[in-house]
């Protein structure tokens, strides 16, 4: 809604009347579509003040610690329903009726097979590849499997590849990791939930029986729903640039895991099991406390605030209670999980933390879980890319759902030579 007008004035001059358009939440916007008309366009490195689009999805303030999905509350999601219906809800619009979610459900239940010979696509790589180039990989190469259902203007069609993407990413998932260990792949169980059948699938061998634990399932359900989506983050925006050209939407998703695979995104609750490992032991906590912060010392705790959030992140209260149940039912003795639960203590108690809000954030406490239930590090990313695949294709299908949408194409400040004459190489 435009009911306010901004005012471009260059050199005391009136170049450009803007509309202010107003959202149902969250900052109001200046539409600059029409500015390259005036002859400018804006600069905003990291798009840090800059909305792409219009969406539904989800909202978040981050100056109140605030994250909606479909204006629901993530705590409220996360501890009353599955991510399953989380999933639901970010592809609909909102919570569904019994009868809904167990269609839903079944839905997805019955895609979590795979194609043999997207099996085989895994012997292709060495067995030390990273578990995140094997997913890009094979996310990618889902598209030759289903060539003749990628009409991307069918929202029918739109809709099974959604399905398709969230039932067959765990089980993918699941296949990169056995083969870098040199376990046999284990195939979905119809009998087990989204989150039991993952954990089936990821630590089971035919030798033996293995049975779910309950606690363990909840806390992998609970990390699927705190990583299902985060507006638009690098990933994301990633995903409906690719989707803006046409692409189809295996091989947006596999842009979009391979944005998440960046370190700077995707890698921070790897990036605090690697501190949790540089600092070693309980006794040497304070000392690494006193150098983060040191101004001077380029040591940085890793997991503590967020450049979203700036109070706290709603994630993390979840994921904190979440944390000592997992470590509670399991009983780890794991010093490094000890150095973990010494720096939280540090960090909620501490004036220098809580005066600048250097609370843990939902990266801290998932990395502590997901070490603690025997997951590698180098699966850290490949969960999180599992969790928000339902994200990345809720906006691709958005976007594609709204009329008159463009192939994104951002401008530049040029800053490189100009008009310069050119000498053939014969004369140089």
């Amino acid at each position: 809604m435009a009911d306010k007008k901004a005012s471009l004035s260059v050199d005391g001059e009136i170049v450009a009347e803007l509309p202010i358009l107003s959202g149902s939440a969250g900052n109001d916007v200046i539409d600059i579509r029409t500015l390259g008309g005036a002859g400018y366009f804006t600069y905003d490195p990291g798009f840090l003040a800059t909305a792409s689009c219009e969406s539904e999805i989800t909202f978040i303030d981050g100056a109140k610690g605030v994250l909606q999905h479909r204006g629901y509350p993530i705590d409220s999601l996360a501890k009353q329903a599955d991510y399953l219906e989380v999933c639901y809800i970010l592809l609909n619009g909102q919570a569904p009726t019994k009868s809904q979610y167990d269609e839903f459900k079944s839905i997805i239940t019955n895609h979590t097979m795979v194609h043999e010979k997207l099996a085989h696509f895994f012997q292709g790589f060495l067995p030390d590849a990273h578990p995140m180039a094997m997913l890009c990989g094979v996310v990618g190469a889902m598209s030759s499997f289903y060539h003749s259902d990628l009409d991307i203007d069918d929202p029918a069609q739109r809709m099974r590849s959604a399905h398709r993407l969230i039932a067959k990413m765990p089980t993918i998932s699941a296949m990169a990791y056995k083969y870098s260990i040199g376990q046999p792949f284990v195939y979905p169980r119809n009998d087990l939930t989204y989150a039991e059948n993952f954990l089936h699938m990821m630590f089971s061998v035919p030798a033996e029986e293995y049975t779910v634990s309950p606690v363990l399932a909840q806390a992998m359900d609970r990390i699927f729903t705190l990583h299902a989506d985060h507006e638009q983050n690098a990933s994301t925006s990633t995903v409906r640039l690719a989707g803006s050209s046409g692409a189809n939407p295996y091989a947006c998703i596999a842009a979009g895991v391979a944005s998440l695979w960046g370190p700077a995104h995707g890698g921070a609750n790897e990036a605090c099991l690697n501190m949790l490992e540089e600092i070693g032991d309980v006794s040497r906590v304070d000392e690494f406390v006193k150098k983060a912060k040191d101004k001077n010392d380029p040591f940085r705790l890793m997991g503590f605030g967020h450049r979203v959030y700036k109070n706290f992140d709603p994630r993390a209260t979840v994921m904190r209670e979440t944390c000592h149940e997992v470590l509670k039912e399991l009983n780890i003795q794991d010093p490094l999980l000890d150095v973990a639960m010494a720096l939280e203590k540090v960090a909620l108690e501490d004036d220098y933390f809580i005066e600048k809000k250097l609370y843990p954030n939902v990266d801290f406490y998932s990395g502590i879980i997901l070490k603690a239930i025997g997951i590698p590090t180098n699966m850290f990313t490949v969960i999180f890319a599992m969790s928000r695949t339902v994200g990345w294709i809720s906006h691709w299908d958005e976007m594609l759902s709204q009329p008159g949408h463009k192939i994104g194409r951002p401008r530049q400040n040029y800053v490189g030579e100009v008009d310069r004459d050119f000498t053939p190489l014969k004369d140089r």
